[in-house]
């Protein structure tokens, strides 16, 4: 299966060049001119990576970044005229896996979307903790060899506590991980979701994966003793 990118372009010129030089490397193409667009055609799903120009009409790159990382860790490359230190670092804290300035070489273009997919792809590998087995890629939890269903939420954060395991994650950080830096709600929702989890993974399996950090937040901490099967 082709690797599809989303090339976010309103510079015609631009599309014009990028468009057939990734298809004669063998990837799949989408494109679109703003960012209302973009969004749309990243919802529809098959985006492997995004190339995201910042400067768009209509919705800002950096927003649309924004608005991607609320439901994907797909990589995303900014590709921008623009070379102030303020840009970099927006792009990035938003959540950006790179940052290529105009005008530049299409092989170190190419360079760094194949390190983005690398990444990815170690991204998705399947973790465990204890008895815990979770895939990213199929997006699916077993527990003892048992399937779990789990909500969207209730994933990422079971995916976030696993990748930080033995770290003690404040409620802030999940909130800004899982809902987004923009989220105006209660910090109580992670509380809400903590609980869900642990009615689908404690209390039928007998076991404590979870543990309450009072007045920090939530870890997930191997217990004395245990060891993998």
């Amino acid at each position: 299966m082709k690797t599809t990118v989303l090339i976010v372009e309103d510079e015609r010129e631009i599309r014009s060049f990028l468009e057939p030089e990734l298809r004669h490397e063998g990837y799949g193409t989408a494109t679109a001119v703003n960012g209302e667009q973009a969004l749309e055609r990243f919802r529809a799903g098959g985006i492997d990576l995004v190339l995201l120009d910042i400067l768009l009409p209509g919705i800002s790159g950096i927003e649309v970044l924004r608005r991607i990382r609320r439901q994907s860790d797909v990589p995303v490359i900014m590709l921008t005229a623009r070379n102030a230190t303020y840009d970099k670092v927006s792009a990035l804290d938003q959540g950006a896996d790179d940052y290529l300035v105009k005008p530049f070489e299409i092989e170190e273009l190419l360079a760094r979307m194949r390190a983005a997919l690398r990444k990815r792809k170690q991204k998705l590998r399947p973790m465990t903790f204890e008895d815990i087995a979770l895939d990213p890629d199929a997006r699916s939890v077993k527990v003892s060899g048992e399937e779990v269903e789990l909500s969207a939420k209730e994933f990422d954060l079971l995916r976030l506590l696993m990748e930080n395991q033995g770290v003690v994650l404040s409620r802030d950080r999940i909130v800004d991980r899982i809902w987004g830096a923009d989220y105006v709600g209660d910090q109580k929702v992670v509380d809400v979701y903590v609980r869900h989890l642990r009615t689908k993974l404690d209390d039928p399996f007998g076991r404590t994966y979870i543990t309450t950090v009072r007045g920090v937040g939530y870890t997930m901490k191997r217990q004395s003793g245990y060891e993998d099967s």
